[in-house]
Order: structure tokens, then sequence, then C-alpha cells
């Protein structure tokens, strides 16, 4: 039987509690930890592989959507929201939330939100919350319009970025925090804005980023001129603070070539 790592993360004691003793019932769950805030969920996450997350949405400083801007693409656990009020539904199902379950929790609704994580294998669920990264990026005031087509290419210390929709993007590259892969699709982020272009990470990578870029992950490629800090993690792994104070897990395969540039 498959056990799942899970945590779970409400700012109210009594609903960690009673959701932990009803989980006992379903031993393809394996509590690993709680936490009350978004913070303490992210210091979980980094010391553990975690496959589901039961997150409350509405908690004091951040909303348990903030947490879900904390995932890369291919670092996605299954997140079933847990919460009291029914209007964030259909934002929840936007971020592909596995399921939405209201307090008080009913046991059948609880055993088919779990029944359905256990059918679904791991890398088919991380696939579908790529779409959070065009959803929820940071400073994104509203959802993302995909461009159906876009072109772009390298012209001195800009990436400039046409479509047929919109007007030609010209992005500098020292606004470039990041860029990571959401399938068929980049997302550019800079500090003000996400844009969106239709390109593989393979193809950037062909075109010979600026010395200054460097890939820290599978799907993800980060300006070293933003990174302020870099924190441990199990398995030579490493989580890559940015200037924004935004987290990119740097995998092992690419970590010894960070850590080098950070050494002295």
């Amino acid at each position: 039987m498959i056990q799942l790592n899970t945590l779970l993360v409400d700012d109210e004691y009594s609903a960690i509690e009673g959701l932990r003793i009803r989980l006992e019932a379903f031993p393809e769950i394996k509590v690993i930890g709680s936490a009350a805030s978004v913070d303490e969920a992210i210091k979980l996450l980094n010391d553990n592989d975690v496959d589901l997350i039961f997150l409350d949405i509405e908690m004091p400083t951040k909303s348990g959507f903030e947490l879900i801007k904390y995932f890369q693409p291919e670092n996605c656990p299954a997140v079933i929201f847990v919460t009291a009020f029914h209007q964030h539904a259909v934002k929840a199902f936007e971020v592909r939330a596995l399921d939405y379950l209201l307090k008080p929790i009913k046991l059948a609704r609880l055993s088919e939100a779990i029944d359905r994580v256990t059918k679904m294998e791991k890398i088919h669920r991380k696939n579908e919350l790529i779409a959070v990264q065009q959803v929820l990026s940071d400073d994104l005031a509203s959802e993302v319009a995909i461009p159906t087509h876009s072109e772009y290419q390298f012209e001195h210390e800009n990436l400039i970025i046409q479509d047929a929709k919109n007007p030609i993007l010209i992005i500098p590259f020292k606004d470039i925090l990041w860029i990571d892969a959401a399938g068929d699709y980049m997302c550019v982020h800079t500090s003000l804005d996400t844009h969106i272009m239709r390109a593989r990470l393979k193809e950037l990578e062909k075109n010979t980023l600026p010395d200054d870029f460097l890939r820290i992950h599978k799907s993800t490629i980060v300006n070293l001129s933003y990174i302020k800090q870099l924190n441990p993690l199990r398995n030579s792994e490493y989580m890559a603070i940015l200037e924004n104070n935004k987290s990119l897990k740097v995998s092992r395969t690419y970590s010894k070539d960070l850590k080098r540039l950070f050494t002295l």
C-alpha cells in the first residue's frame, strides 16, 4: 500500500487535532507534521518529502493560497483545501486543488478525497499543478492570458517577446529574476510582473543566456545576481532565497555548480 506523507496546515489547533484523529482511520495517510501558518509550513516542507497537504485558507498574515506560490512546477504535493468558507472554491480549483472540503468535515467526503489522491500517480499530480505558476505568480494581480503563439529573440541585453495578440515586450535581462517551465510555456519573472511565452527551457538554453543565468533545477533558471542566500536541505539540495524572498529549490544535479560560485 502506498503511504502518503501528509502535512496539516491550519491556524486552529482543534482543527488540526480533529483532522489528525480522523486520518488515523486511513492507513494510506502518514501525518508527518502540522503547521499553524504558511511560514511554519514552508520550514517543514524544506525538511521533509511531502506528498499531500490538507490546507486551510483563511489564516493570519498569509492565506493558504500564499503557500501555493511557494511551489515550483515539479515540486508540487497534492493539495486538499479545508475551510469553513465556500466562497474560495472557484479560486481553489483554479490552482488545481485536488479537492475542497468544508468544515466540519464529513467522514464520507474525507474518504472520497483521500481515495482520489491515492488513485492519482504523483507525477501526474505534479504536471497538473504547473498551472499554479500562471494563476498565482508573484505580484500578478489577475489571471495571465496565455498566448496561442509567440516568438522571442535575444537582442543585445534584452529578451524580446512578441505574439499576434499582444504588444511586443522588451525585457532587460538584468530585470529578470528567474525563468521556469510551465509545460509548453515559459514564465519569465521580474520584480513587478510575470510574462508568459510559448517556448521550452531547452530552446532558451540553446540561445545562450547571459553568464548571470544558471540552471538550478530541471524546470528553473535563475539570475545569480538576485540570490541573497543559500539554505542547505537534505540530499545535497539547497533552497535559493532571492532578494524578494522568493524561495527556489536547487536540485542535487545542479547544486554543485551553484555552491561553487558562492564559495570563497
